[in-house]
């Protein structure tokens, strides 16, 4: 008989709020357990948080450390972990982690360097288990339908790209307060990288998952906009393609008025496609000839293997939190030997740190043209 995966989970502990999305994801589909965590470096919280989430005493951590070495030593030990730390932390659970072939679900950005990300990488290939990165936003239903549509050249030839993730909440230093979200991503020892790394790697992974395509060349700039701020703030950048498409990708953490404003434009010889995350039901259609017209999620038009992956009927709606949880929906399928093409792993890790670092390179000199 088939069993729910035991699940543990680093971080997320009290006060986190990528903690309990995660958790809510995981249970969504009733296809992981919560049976073990190490959820706050501070032994007091920690040990809280493990009552609040009801996990027994004895397998609530005091360290990670700890619990990867425990985990693995039990009959009954967890399966899979769920790194949901600030980000200088996900390379060296991962390692800790899959040293012990336990698989690994994991908050985006991958880490704080392409050097680690590619130590990371060569261990995950000479070991068994699985590494899943939780670019939530790439399984939505209609990004999905998206890239079904332009897989089938429904818009004909890519001809532009534009990509854009727009916030207002960091236009106050907020880390600079006891706002827990912003304390930890404003420091370049914990985060890394500033908005490129927290909203410009979505951006980034989720044009990349639509065309199909990464760029040939890339140049841009990142800025910070708030004097003092110890890290970027807002990120421009441009792409040139292979086939001759142009991109352009815009991401900010200082922009009044936004919230969670990512939006997708992919123009075609034969079409567009556009697609915004705050209105995740819908993705327009303008065809060369004919009327635009508007596909709806689970709606009669939908390709069959989107339509299988709504948890609602249409007009029902879906967002966020589906996405985040047909991630582990597909985690599940995967660490059970199942086939899942569409699920980010290692190499959207590894190019969202490449995308970071040639992007900052290109900053340093003026804005350059750097080869991909």
């Amino acid at each position: 008989m088939m069993k729910r995966i035991r699940l543990g989970m680093v971080g997320g502990g009290e006060g986190s709020f990528i903690g309990g999305v995660h958790r809510i994801a995981a249970r969504l589909d009733d296809q992981f357990e919560l049976v073990a965590g190490a959820f706050s470096s501070s032994p007091e919280v920690a040990k809280r948080s493990g009552e609040t989430l009801f996990v027994e005493p004895g397998r609530s951590y005091e360290s990670w450390q700890e619990m990867a070495e425990q985990e693995a030593a039990r009959s009954d030990g967890i399966e899979a972990v769920a790194i949901v730390t600030p980000n200088f932390l996900h390379v060296p659970i991962a390692k800790a982690f899959i040293e012990k072939n336990i698989h690994v679900i994991c908050d985006k950005p991958l880490g704080v360097s392409l050097a680690e990300a590619k130590e990371l990488a060569f261990l995950i290939n000479q070991s068994g288990s699985h590494f899943i990165l939780t670019h939530n936003y790439s399984a939505l239903p209609m990004v999905r339908e998206a890239r079904a549509r332009i897989a089938n050249s429904e818009i004909g030839d890519i001809r532009n790209v534009e990509v854009e993730y727009l916030q207002g909440w960091l236009n106050d230093r907020l880390e600079l307060t006891d706002n827990k979200q912003a304390s930890w991503r404003g420091k370049a020892q914990f985060a890394g990288a500033g908005a490129i790394g927290d909203i410009g790697t979505h951006a980034w992974q989720l044009a990349a998952f639509v065309t199909g395509m990464e760029p040939e060349s890339i140049r841009g700039e990142l800025l910070t906009r708030i004097e003092g701020r110890e890290l970027d703030d807002e990120v421009f950048a441009e792409m040139r393609y292979a086939n001759g498409a142009r991109g352009r990708l815009w991401a900010s953490q200082v922009a009044p008025g936004f919230e969670n404003d990512l939006r997708l434009r992919i123009v075609g010889s034969r079409g567009s496609i556009c697609f915004r995350q705050q209105q995740p039901e819908i993705l327009e259609i303008h065809p060369l000839y004919g009327n635009s017209y508007v596909v709806t999620r689970n709606g009669v038009n939908n390709h069959d293997s989107i339509r299988n992956q709504c948890r609602t009927p249409a007009g029902h709606p879906e967002g966020y939190l589906e996405g985040f949880a047909q991630i582990y929906r597909e985690a599940a399928t995967k660490i059970r030997g199942g086939t899942t093409p569409l699920l980010p792993g290692i190499m959207e890790g590894l190019s969202g740190m490449r995308f970071i670092e040639t992007l900052r390179a290109s900053s340093d000199q003026g804005g350059v043209w750097m080869d991909w």
